[in-house]
Formats: C-alpha cells, structure tokens, sequence
C-alpha cells in the first residue's frame, strides 16, 4: 500500500493546494464563528480528513490565519486519535452528498464532486461529478442537456448542463479546471438521485481515452470495463442434474358407465323438438312414467333457459377502459409531496369576508391610463391585491410568521409568493419587500415572473423564500370561492374570488344600488394564527381593498 501511494505522489502535491483552499474557505467563512470542535466535524464531514491526514501525520500545521496554539495541539491530538489503516488502493476526496452541504455553505449551487486516484483497474487521476441538490426539496434531478461534450476542456465557472430541478431548469457550473473524460447520464436522464455520479473529469487531455468503457460500480464508484483479462474464467458448473420426479399418486377412476345407464328414455316428439333448439337430452329432466322425457319437458327447460339469459346478461364483463397514462413531471411529484405534508400536518382553518371593490376599480383605471401614457406595465386586480396583502402583514405581523417545533418564527421582510398555473404543474415565485415597492414595480416583477415559470426558467431566488402566498382564481378562471393549503412553511395562504355585481341598499335618493363584491378566503395555520389574529389581519386586507387610496400613503 505505502509503495503505491508513493507512485502517486505527483498526484498527491495538488493535495496541499486543494486543502489550502478549503481551509481557507473554512477560515473565513466557519473558523470565525465555531469552535475548533464544530470545525473539526466539518472537515471530517466533508471529506477532507483523508488529504489532511496523509499530509499532516508527522509534522505540525504552522500558525497563522486564525489558527492558534491550542487549535494546533487539538487537531494533532484528534489526528492521532483518528489514524486508520488505508486498506485500498483508492483515496476520495469529497462525500458527493455531504460535500454537498458545504458547497451550499462556502460557494452557492456548485458541482459535487469527488477525486479518485489510480487502482487496480489502471485508471489514472479523475474526479468523479454528482447531481447537485439545486434546491432545499431536491432529492432528485433530470439532465435537460449537457452544454459540453466528451474531450472537451472546462474551467470554473463554466456551465456544464442544465438540470431539471423539482422547481425549475437550473444551469450546473464547473467547480475545478479539467477535461470532460465521461458523461454518465446524457440529455434526458430521469429520476437521478442526489450525489449520484453524472459525469467524470481528468486533469490531463491524455487520459480522456482510458474512460471510453467507464461504468459505474454498485457502490457508486466508477470502474472501467474489462477490456479481456489475462485471468482465464472458470469453467461453468455442471448443470445440476434433475430431480427424480416422484411417482404420481394412483386415483382411483370411476368406472365407465354401462350402455344401459348411457341410454336415455324420450318420445319421439321431445327428441325432434331438443334437437331444433341444440339442448341435450341429459340436461332435462323427465317427468313422464319411469322418468321418460316428453315434450311439455323440453319445452318447460327452453322457457327457464330464456329468462335466465337475460340475467346472465346484466352479469357480464364490463368493457375495457380506454385510457392514457400521463407522466408525472417533477414539479408535479414535489407540489403533491408539499401539498400532501401540508394538509397532514398543519391544522387548517378558514376565514372568509366579501370586499366591495368599486373604489379599487375606479383607482385602477386611474392609474392604467397613467402606464399607457408613460409606456409602463398595465397593473392588474392581483396586483392590487399583493400590495393589499403586504401592507396588512406589515399591520398585522402575527400572520407573517412560521411555526417550529421550538418557536414561532415572525419575519421582518414581507415577501409574498404568487401561483402561477403552467403547463408544467403550479410554480410559486416570490415578489420580495412587496409592502416597500410600488405598484408599478410589483406589476413589472409578477409578469417577468410569470413567463419565466412558463418557460420553465426559474432560479431559486426566484421562488424561496416567501413568507405568505396569495392565488387568485378569480380573475383568470371566474371562481367565486375557494379554500387553498397553505404553502409551508408558512402559516397563511390568501385564495381571491372573482367580482360578481349585487343589489345593496343605498343611502342617496335611491332606494337601491349597484356595487361589485369581491371574495377572499384566508387559510390559516392554527397553530401560528388565532382565529381573533386572522380576522384582524382580513379586517386590515378589506379596509385597503375598499379604501385602495390609502394604500398609496
């Protein structure tokens, strides 16, 4: 073993600089603000104590950068409590899940990645790229396409391939320089689990052939195919001969019946009426002397024959259905995961109050004219309605909250989620600080929004991170009502009704008048939101939508 790590030692002097680097990060990012115990689990989480321990054993990390006397010490005295016996021929760098979570920490949606060295197979140095976790409900991925190709050369930051994430394509970058030895899983790839090998890469062009046949093996790893071995195979086993079959037990059989049990006795007439109508003799049973058939007896047996038929009718096979199976996209599987969580865990209820919308019409028009001179986006109902919204979470903030097992989380930012139905399922993006923008501005991001997640382009900052939702169901599809499940972990969720006319009282020379309802729904966690709090915070929703000037102060 110690003489093949010392074959690859040119290989091993980029270890100090990977560790550098890591350390570095660890240094500036983590170092600060842990202990030295909290860092030492992160560097044995994700997956730097093997470099570390191979280069360290034997001599003392230097001071400097944060690191102190006693850290030293500690980390010698946990590296000796630590030695193993590097029993393989294989050192990895880098647990692709694990690894994971500190690309999140230290650089954003990065490649996981880890780095394998030469073995018995004869592959030389790679390093092996997992599907990354693009997302907090991410467990698993589509390959939309790769953006390079086998043999060709990437650096950091280069986009690799975009993948179809649970909310959206998302473009996957390089992380190190290399060349693009193997891609594991092509365009289309489905279902691939987080971490999961997707491609490899080496660090010299001269060695992207040797991947050619590289397959991955059942644990993960990759291993290059058999390419004839010296070792001849063993002869296949005999083919184990076949049982004895056992003797067949012996069945007694009846014995045949005699010619004169065969015959049976019928008139003439009842033997020409059973042969017209196909009906066996011995079917019928006779009732004339000594058991003789006659023809009140056939004729008795094709009247009940008739009205069982219809019976057996109404008992048959049902048709086969016609039917399509569609597949599920993935947003669809992680919308009903979400959804499903939702309504099994969160007790919800709901408060519903009609809010005359008359004013908040006029107000719209007003202003529309105002955009089209000035060549700005129209500004919708929902529009008015996500700054309605916004503003009565400022007032009321007890709804702008989420619950925990240990505390009730109430946020200072209003962000508000908008649904928006696609072909590809319900994409939520999120309108952030919609309390502090203008009408104008929240007009403009809800379309941009809007046709990214038809085109299914959505980053995730464009949709995490939201603190309350509202749909609307009103406008587009003229639903009066509805109840819609809260989107956790939130603890509210606002479901807006169409406008419909209706006859109110006057207080003018009239007796009767005109005005246009509109219906909104609050679904609320019970657990965050008191029935008295949630009507509170419709009370402060309605007092905006009918006073929509005030929304402007």
């Amino acid at each position: 073993m110690a003489s093949r790590i010392i074959n690859q030692s040119k290989k091993l002097r980029n270890a100090p600089n990977l560790l550098r680097h890591e350390q570095a990060l660890l240094e500036g990012k983590v170092v600060g603000e842990m202990r030295f115990r909290d860092w030492w689990k992160d560097l044995t989480t994700y997956g730097c104590f093997e470099i570390w321990r191979i280069r360290c054993d034997g001599h003392v990390p230097s001071e400097g950068k944060g690191v102190t006397k006693p850290f030293i010490s500690s980390t010698n005295s946990l590296l000796g409590t630590h030695k193993r016996n590097v029993s393989t021929t294989t050192v990895k760098v880098g647990n692709p899940i694990a690894g994971l979570e500190l690309n999140k920490r230290l650089s954003g949606s990065q490649v996981p990645s880890r780095r394998g060295f030469s073995s018995d197979a004869g592959l030389p140095p790679h390093q092996e790229i997992g599907m990354p976790s693009l997302s907090p409900t991410m467990t698993e991925g589509n390959i939309a396409r790769w953006l390079k190709k086998e043999g060709e050369k990437v650096s950091p930051g280069e986009v690799l391939c975009e993948v179809e994430t649970d909310k959206a394509t998302v473009e996957m970058e390089c992380m190190e320089e290399g060349y693009l030895a193997k891609i594991i899983h092509g365009d289309g790839a489905k279902e691939i689990k987080v971490g999961e090998v997707i491609a490899v890469t080496v660090e010299d062009e001269e060695d992207i052939a040797k991947f050619k046949d590289y397959t991955l093996s059942a644990s993960g790893g990759g291993a290059a195919a058999d390419k004839g071995s010296s070792v001849s195979t063993p002869p296949p086993k005999e083919a184990a001969k076949e049982p004895a079959t056992s003797p067949e037990p012996k069945v007694s059989k009846p014995s045949a019946p005699s010619a004169a049990e065969d015959r049976i006795f019928a008139s003439p007439l009842a033997r020409s009426l059973a042969e017209e109508n196909n009906v066996p003799l011995s079917s019928i049973k006779g009732t004339g002397p000594d058991g003789r058939i006659v023809k009140a007896d056939v004729e008795d047996y094709l009247a009940s024959r008739g009205k069982e038929a219809p019976a057996k009718a109404k008992h048959a096979a049902p048709e086969a259905l016609d039917y399509t199976d569609i597949p599920i996209s993935q947003i669809r599987k992680i919308t009903a995961s979400r959804l499903l969580f939702s309504k099994q865990t969160i007790p919800h209820y709901y408060l519903t109050v009609d809010t005359c919308v008359d004013k908040l019409m006029d107000l719209r028009g007003q202003l529309n004219a105002l955009q089209e001179s000035s060549g700005g986006k129209r500004i919708s109902v929902n529009d008015l309605v996500i700054k309605a919204a916004a503003l009565a979470l400022r007032k009321v903030p007890q709804c702008n909250s989420s619950w925990t097992d240990d505390y009730i989380r109430q946020y200072h930012n209003v962000n508000i989620n908008v649904a928006v139905q696609t072909d590809n399922g319900l994409f939520v993006p999120v309108v952030r600080d919609a309390d502090k923008k203008g009408l104008s501005r929240i007009a403009e991001e809800v379309k941009q929004l809007a046709q990214k997640a038809k085109e299914g382009s959505l980053k995730p900052d464009d949709y995490e991170g939201g603190t309350f939702t509202v749909s609307n169901l009103g406008g587009p599809f003229g639903i009066k009502q509805f109840c819609a499940i809260i989107n956790p972990p939130q603890s509210g969720i606002l479901a807006i009704g169409s406008a419909e006319k209706r006859v109110v009282p006057s207080s003018g020379p009239e007796q009767y008048k005109f005005a246009s309802f509109m219906s909104a729904t609050l679904s609320c966690d019970h657990r965050v939101i008191d029935g008295a709090i949630g009507a509170e915070w419709l009370k402060a929703f309605k007092g905006y939508i009918e006073n929509p000037e005030s929304m402007l102060l």
